[in-house]
């Protein structure tokens, strides 16, 4: 080499080493492969399907506004008087899971910024102070031990007006929408249209509201409406409702709702790429409901109403509540039907705040949601002797000529062996026969019917037989829900009773955990065990007394509506309803035919007869004539109340000794009035049945025999006629 060469550069040799070159070649064909496939993925998009793009962005900017359909309205049974009206209008709603954060009850105490800014640009909006408040949520966050009562964080938080709405609603109802204000101006619709994307969350949009022109009157009969929530939304029947739907949530609003809602329209809306709306496009016009024509007598159930509540007033001091039933006994056609207390349908219309909540549904308030007509099952007293009556003259126990010697007493275990069981105030009558001992309502004479019939195996005797025949202890399939199938006494009922009560005393089986939705098998959310309840007299869980077994003591009690008998005014009509008819059970209803808008009948509804009872028509005589001598023969239980009006009546009063378990008169032994009546079809073109039952008001004839006095009088003559009350001393 000469000295004056460079020297070899070695990086110049390992550029012309093979194996690299090669690499180096590799490398360069993947990132040309990597350039060319993404060249004709360019040419693709914007060549071959460019069209098909185009497209689809242009119907991005249209928009499908949902168009709410007027609800149907509620009718009274002339077809002219609105019960339940019904008008759209635009309301402002927030919807949870569009909002910049979704929001559930996991998080609903929660502030978050952006929820809040949209909060608050709608509340400008709608002159709505922003201002955080005190608020109060009903149900705790799941972090809190209800059992404890330790929680570590408070159900309260400052809050924003629209903030707290939101919070308190989901508590209530989790899925559904959030109505801010109603109504509200086109004006707001197009501002907040314009600005979509600051109004994350925020719909204006039309909304059904129903109106309630007689407020209280037959509120729980007539029902409660709601925003759909979710869990009715993934109903299979509500497939193709729209998730911002109001639907019945109770009573016949409920029932009826397929009818009642109507379809959802729609106007698209033509929106530029800022989210502001430029034009407006196709428009399908929503379907109106159609109104549901009831049975229900406006007049009947005003008077009704009124004679209940002066009942509750002058016999219960006010602290109780009451119901009433007016049936027609032969198609089961309902005239009238009232519960006290009552509320205002019109709160579900709206935001209902929590303390409005509790009042309605609190035992300390006496519930007023609850349905004493169709729910409420208790001891029916002396008005229960007709299905003995009918039990032993069916079952050849005993026949409409046998007399038995009352003497004040009966001893089921032979003459004078504890425990013996007395007439109201000691009464004794004498020989009589079954026409004198319903006259009277002779108490011994029916203990002494009960033990005939007692029958010492699981389902008992001819007295639990021919109970179940009547009703009692079964659905009494009314076209609104919730009504309850009441309880029959008998050897298997009490032993199922006696086991739950151990059960739930040992915290075991279905009563091993609870929480806010009563007992559970297993531990549910929010859920924690259940303490042993050791029994004792003030003690246990109330079902049973453990280790009691069925006694013929248990038949007797059961024969006079005493002791486990448990039975709703509904049930009690429909029995009274069979003896009027000769036997024919039928199925009570509300509804009669479904008309559109315009008035013209697109449905007859149809409520056959559930069965025919094959009693024979002399042992049905002499019930019936026992029936109208106690109402309107002198001595009878009702005849100081029904004695002198202008129709025969057939009465039986009832007087029941009940301990209530819940509400203002807990733990207190406390007398129900009874009264059931009615007019034939014998004796009139438009029979009645009429059942009135008093919670705490002492006797039969005194509390409830007058109530149902005035709605016959109202509905015979027109007007209630005078305050009749009674002073017999019936159980």
């Amino acid at each position: 080499m000469s000295l004056s060469e460079p020297p070899e550069d070695p990086r110049t040799r390992a550029n012309l080493n093979p194996a690299l070159a090669l690499r180096v070649g590799i490398v360069g064909s993947i990132i040309l492969g990597l350039f060319a496939i993404v060249f004709f993925r360019l040419w693709f998009l914007q060549v071959l399907t460019g069209t098909h793009y185009v497209e689809a962005a242009a119907k991005n900017t249209t928009q499908r506004v949902a168009i709410a359909p007027p609800r149907g309205e509620i009718l009274a049974r002339n077809g002219k008087t609105v019960l339940v009206s019904s008008t759209t209008q635009l309301a402002a709603v927030i919807v949870p899971d569009e909002l910049p954060v979704k929001v559930n009850q996991t998080n609903i105490l929660t502030s978050y910024p952006k929820d809040d800014a949209v909060y608050d640009r709608l509340a400008h909006q709608l002159h709505m102070k922003t201002k955080p408040k005190h608020c109060k949520v009903a149900v705790p966050p799941p972090s809190c031990n209800t059992s404890t009562g330790k929680c570590p964080h408070s159900t309260t938080r400052d809050l924003s007006p629209i903030a707290c709405t939101v919070a308190q609603s989901i508590a209530l109802n989790t899925y559904a929408d959030v109505t801010v204000a109603e109504p509200v101006g086109k004006d707001l619709e197009y501002y907040v249209a314009e600005r979509e994307n600051d109004f994350r969350g925020v719909q204006i949009q039309q909304a059904t509201t129903s109106g309630y022109p007689f407020k209280q009157l037959a509120a729980q009969t007539l029902g409660t409406v709601g925003r759909i929530t979710q869990a009715e939304a993934n109903e299979k029947e509500n497939k193709h409702v729209n998730k911002s739907a109001i639907v019945g949530q109770s009573g016949l609003e409920y029932e009826y709702d397929r009818y009642l809602r109507g379809s959802y329209g729609y106007q698209k809306v033509e929106v530029n790429a800022y989210g502001i709306a430029v034009g407006q496009g196709h428009k399908k016009e929503p379907v109106a409901g159609d109104d549901l024509r009831t049975s229900l007598d406006l007049k009947l159930e005003q008077v009704g109403d009124q004679a209940l509540q002066h009942s509750i007033d002058t016999n219960g001091g006010g602290l109780d509540g009451g119901a009433f039933v007016a049936m027609n006994p032969q198609n089961g056609a309902i005239y009238g039907m009232g519960s006290l207390p009552s509320f205002n349908p019109k709160v579900f219309t709206g935001q209902i705040s929590e303390k409005e909540y509790k009042s309605l549904t609190d035992a300390a308030s006496n519930a007023p949601l609850f349905n004493r007509a169709t729910e409420s099952v208790d001891p029916t007293g002396s008005t229960f002797k007709v299905i003995t009556s009918v039990a032993a003259l069916q079952s050849g126990e005993w026949t409409p000529d046998e007399t038995y010697d009352d003497t004040g007493s009966f001893c089921p275990d032979g003459p004078d062996i504890p425990p013996c069981f007395k007439n109201a105030e000691g009464v004794a009558n004498g020989d009589i026969d079954m026409e004198e001992a319903l006259k009277l309502s002779d108490d011994v004479f029916y203990y002494h019917l009960g033990a005939l019939l007692n029958v010492d195996r699981p389902q008992g005797g001819p007295l639990q037989k021919w109970a179940r025949l009547f009703g009692i202890g079964q659905n009494p399939h009314i076209d609104i829900p919730g009504a309850r199938d009441g309880q029959l006494p008998s050897p298997a009922a009490f032993d199922t009773q006696v086991a739950e009560e151990e059960e739930c005393e040992a915290a075991k089986g279905p009563f091993r955990y609870e929480g806010p939705g009563g007992y559970s098998p297993t531990k549910l959310k929010g859920y924690h065990r259940t303490p042993k309840r050791p029994y004792t007299t003030t003690g246990g869980c109330g079902i049973a007394i453990p280790g009691n077994v069925w006694t013929i003591g248990d038949n007797v009690n059961a024969a006079v509506g005493q002791g486990d008998d448990q039975v709703s005014p509904l049930q009690l009509a429909m029995v009274y309803s069979a003896i009027a008819n000769g036997g024919t059970i039928v199925r009570p209803h509300l509804g009669e035919d479904i008309q559109s808008p315009a008035g013209t009948v697109l449905q007859k509804l149809s409520f056959p007869a559930q069965r025919h009872l094959h009693i024979d028509p002399g042992y049905l005589d002499t019930i019936q004539t026992g029936l109208h001598e106690a109402a309107q023969s002198p001595g009878g239980t009702s005849d100081t109340v029904m004695g002198n009006f202008g129709m025969p009546v057939y009465g039986k009063t009832g007087t029941a000794q009940y301990i209530p378990t819940s509400g203002p008169r807990a733990g207190e032994e406390t007398d129900y009035a009874w009264y059931a009546t009615y007019v034939p079809a014998s004796a009139t073109h438009k029979p009645i049945v009429v059942v009135v039952w008093v919670e705490g008001g002492g006797f039969g004839a005194v509390a409830s025999a007058p109530v149902a006095r005035q709605i016959l009088s109202q509905w015979f003559y027109g007007k209630p006629g005078p305050w009749v009350p009674g002073d017999s001393a019936d159980q």
